[in-house]
Formats: structure tokens, sequence, C-alpha cells
């Protein structure tokens, strides 16, 4: 089996922050949670946080090569590219190859991502 399992746990707990990996040039800003991965596929399921007063702007906005599906879990974030504040609540499903963010968050946000690197773009005959 090639995908990380475990069992139950609450990421958000507490005694778990030590689990949390600052992103690299967003130190203070953004910090990510591996919750599984799949090392042959390289599907992976991560929280990503943005803290309060996050801003992303000096990367600008990043495609990916293969889809991805966020849901907003609790706070809010602002997508530059879309002119949206996405809330609690709001999922999307993004199609290879789209150019989400630059991203800000004023209060904070908690968003649950999943990536599938194994269905990128079909090459062009």
């Amino acid at each position: 089996m090639s995908k990380t399992t475990s069992p139950y746990w609450n990421p958000l707990a507490p005694d778990q922050a030590n689990r949390w990996r600052r992103l690299e040039g967003l130190e203070g800003q953004v910090q990510e949670l591996v919750l599984s991965e799949d090392t042959v596929t390289g599907e992976i399921i991560r929280l990503t946080r943005f803290l309060p007063g996050a801003d992303t702007a000096a990367f600008g906005g990043k495609a990916h090569a293969f889809p991805e599906e966020i849901f907003i879990v609790s706070g809010r974030l602002f997508d530059a590219a879309f002119g949206l504040w996405l809330e609690t609540g709001h999922y999307a499903s993004r199609p290879p190859g789209e150019v989400p963010g630059p991203f800000r968050s004023d209060e904070g946000c908690l968003v649950l991502e999943v990536s599938f690197p194994q269905r990128g773009e079909e090459p062009a005959s």
C-alpha cells in the first residue's frame, strides 16, 4: 500500500501543534499539515492554515498541472484571481491550469486541500 494511513486523531488539538510545517517564504503566515499522501501517485491531502494577516501577493497566483479540490473549513480567505472572499463552507474543484490567488486572510483561514498529480493534463495530440 503506497497511501499513508493513520488511526483517528485530531490535527487541530493543541498537542499536535508540532506537526504543522511553515511554508517556505511564508513563515509566520501560512502553515501546512499533511494528513495523508500516496508516494506512488503523488496524491496529497493536507490542511493549510492561513494565519490572521497572511498575504501571498509576493508569490502571485499559482497554477498546477493537475486538478485539486479545496474546502474552507473555517475563517475566510480572499482569492484575488476571482475577486472573491471564500468563507466557511466554500468548495472548489479546480481543473488543471487554473490560476487561483494570490490569497490574503484578515481573520485567518483553515483549508482542506486534495491534490491529484496523477491526473495531470493530457499531452496535446
